[in-house]
């Protein structure tokens, strides 16, 4: 096949929907249909994860990069008084296992939120190929850069004061993901129990509990059970941009 071949968004919509790699090709930038067709062949599919099955575990070496096909993650490490710390979520369409990129290993371990199904790419064969499309090459370091954001996004909830912020800057952001992963964003399931949302951003249930019902009485959100509808987009990013706000003027 001739590589110059203009890319066939349909069949790279198709290829993509089927294993969820939205992230790497779905854009395909610069990318032949040759060039999709390569990617897509390294793709080692439907690997069924069962809820609270370990995708990774940390220390293991670095083998290979996941996206789930269906179903969410969370990605958690051992605090010193050996008590499990969730730092991150990840949604069905992205990608999985960038943190043993830097020692070649596994820094946190990757499980299963619910019954899942993922995409394996196995690492050595996609830098061969990546070393052959420089589009590719340029879409992993955009993941990457994704990734290295929401690390800094968690950051940024852990160091807020009000549990309003940390829980609307959660939501906001997931919502977000949602809408660039081109899923529903302003109603939508949360895989994670309250109970990982409140390590997550390190604040007990109740508080995190407490904090859905008072944002849910003043109509931001509505919650059933773990059955999120944003009410109040503009409200929730304000709520969001507030602290912001506070910050930097408490700073100047």
């Amino acid at each position: 096949m001739d590589s110059d071949q203009p890319i066939d968004i349909g069949l790279l919509r198709q290829s993509c929907g089927r294993c969820s790699l939205q992230q790497l090709c779905l854009a395909g930038g610069g990318m032949s249909q040759a060039d999709v067709e390569q990617l897509d062949r390294l793709v080692k599919r439907r690997r069924p994860l069962k809820r609270g099955e370990a995708l990774y575990r940390a220390g293991s070496m670095l083998e290979a990069l996941f996206v789930a096909r269906e179903g969410a993650f969370k990605t958690t490490s051992l605090t010193e008084q050996g008590d499990e710390q969730v730092i991150g979520f990840h949604l069905p369409g992205e990608l999985i296992g960038l943190d043993g990129l830097g020692a070649g290993s596994h820094r946190c371990t990757s499980t299963a939120l619910e019954s899942a199904e993922v995409c394996e790419v196995p690492l050595a064969d996609l830098e061969q190929v990546a070393a052959q499309i420089p589009a590719l090459q340029h879409q992993l370091l955009r993941v990457m850069g994704q990734s290295v954001g929401r690390d800094q996004e968690h950051m940024q909830m852990l160091g807020r004061r009000h549990a309003t912020e940390r829980v609307a800057l959660f939501l906001h952001s997931l919502s977000e993901r949602l809408h660039a992963l081109s899923r529903p964003h302003l109603e939508f399931h949360l895989a994670m129990s309250r109970e990982e949302i409140a390590s997550y951003l390190g604040l007990v249930i109740e508080t995190v509990s407490r904090t859905f019902s008072r944002m849910q009485e003043e109509g931001v959100i509505e919650v059933k059970g773990r059955r999120i509808r944003v009410r109040d987009a503009a409200r929730l990013a304000r709520l969001v941009h507030e602290g912001d706000e506070r910050r930097s003027t408490r700073a100047s």
